[in-house]
């Protein structure tokens, strides 16, 4: 059995034993080592291919006996493969994922003016496949001609490639430029995969921009990798089998609706169903306020409990591959939407206002059930992707949701 992995020196979480587990029948480790013992490695180490991350994309070039043409011109390797006289040999397949996310995104970039943020290894690669594909490349930097203190000047540009780790968990939400100062966009691309949404991608989804992230860079760049480590040819359809398994498994569900309308009911059933932790909002607010609910808006109000509920859900709208039951009136607030959004989708359970439980609802003991709905209807129809009846028996409800989010 070949033996393969990945190289860096601080790995944490890795998708790509997973990735590759789904491309072909091979060993894949992780491969976690320290500069002075990256040497010793790349001689004597057991393996039969590699893949190559931060910080040794260009340390690793010396110890190839020979580079593809591709990581010549880019000047950088991801890829390594031990040859049957023990030499190695590296190639760049970072360039063919992210031309791949650009060709499979439909977004064209020929005759184009690209902007790349950043100037590091993803940065090389982006600008060499943008230019092969046509597009007049400018590269932001924090110092130099073209900096993010003058970005101004290049207002007409039309594409927009983030290859910075800016917005990358778990420092979600910031993001290196404002889309607004750009008029002509018709495209933007994010190398970060964690979160889904970066806060970049998320702006350009509300300003009508095509765009994507690097999830499927990630899987493509595995796929031709898996060739190299093989020698022969991988289905390209497994790209787009293996990128719906991933998006499926790191996608949050999240559950929104009415106070009393079984949220946290129907999130507990599902998370059971699928496998999934369950995060429960208003449990977490509780535990984060030192008291309940109720103690909450008696002391603090709605607007203090609003306030806490907004920063529960900035923590957990990190986290991925977990159901989330919120709080009745968290779609009140409209940055709760981005911190939901990022990493989610967001299912609202209807259920027939007659019906909704009141007991211990702070809100709901005060209001008149059919003028709250009215006041929040058209914000749970902003925030929900999906939307399911809860008025009949709650497994039909979870069987539902089960089947949408297939």
């Amino acid at each position: 059995m070949l033996k393969c992995g990945l190289l860096g020196e601080k790995l944490g979480h890795s998708y790509s034993p997973q990735i590759h587990s789904m491309l072909a029948d091979y060993e894949y480790k992780l491969f976690e080592k320290a500069p002075e013992e990256l040497e010793n490695f790349l001689k004597n180490g057991d393996f039969d291919g590699i893949n190559v991350t931060i910080p040794y994309k260009k340390a690793v070039m010396p110890y190839c006996a020979e580079l593809s043409d591709t990581a010549k011109q880019i000047g950088s390797v991801n890829t390594i493969v031990r040859r049957s006289d023990g030499s190695l040999f590296g190639d760049n397949t970072d360039a063919f994922g992210f031309e791949n996310l650009i060709l499979h995104n439909g977004i064209e970039v020929k005759g184009k003016k690209a902007l790349v943020l950043g100037t590091g290894g993803a940065s090389v690669t982006a600008q060499a496949v943008l230019r092969k594909l046509g597009a007049s490349v400018v590269v932001i930097s924090r110092r130099g001609e073209n900096n993010y203190d003058n970005i101004a000047k290049h207002s007409d540009a039309q594409i927009i490639a983030n290859t910075t780790p800016v917005g990358m968990y778990p420092n979600n939400g910031k993001a290196a430029v404002d889309l607004n100062l750009f008029h002509g966009l018709c495209g933007v691309l994010d190398v970060v995969y964690n979160p889904a949404r970066t806060a970049l991608l998320m702006q350009a989804e509300r300003l009508g921009i095509p765009c994507a992230g690097g999830l499927y860079m990630l899987v493509s760049q595995a796929k031709r990798s898996s060739e190299l480590f093989m020698g022969k040819t991988v289905a390209d359809s497994e790209i787009d089998r293996i990128e719906k398994v991933l998006k499926n498994q790191m996608q949050n569900i999240v559950i929104i609706g009415m106070p009393g309308s079984g949220k946290s009911t129907v999130s507990t059933m599902l998370a059971e169903k699928l496998g999934r932790q369950v995060e429960d909002a208003d449990v977490l607010i509780a535990q984060k306020g030192g008291m309940s609910i109720t103690e909450i808006f008696a002391t603090q109000g709605e607007s203090g409990f609003r306030k806490l509920e907004t920063e529960v859900l900035a923590e957990v709208g990190k986290k991925s591959g977990i159901v989330i039951s919120t709080g009745g009136g968290c779609v009140t607030v409209p940055d709760n939407y981005k911190l939901l959004h990022q990493n989610g989708i967001i299912i609202w359970i209807k259920r027939d206002t007659k019906k909704l439980a009141r007991d211990g609802r702070p809100i709901s003991l005060s209001s008149d059930m059919d003028r709250l709905y009215s006041s929040r209807r058209s914000f749970y129809e902003c925030f929900a992707d999906l939307t399911v009846d809860n008025n009949g028996d709650i497994k039909d409800t979870v069987n539902a949701i089960t089947e949408m989010i297939k």
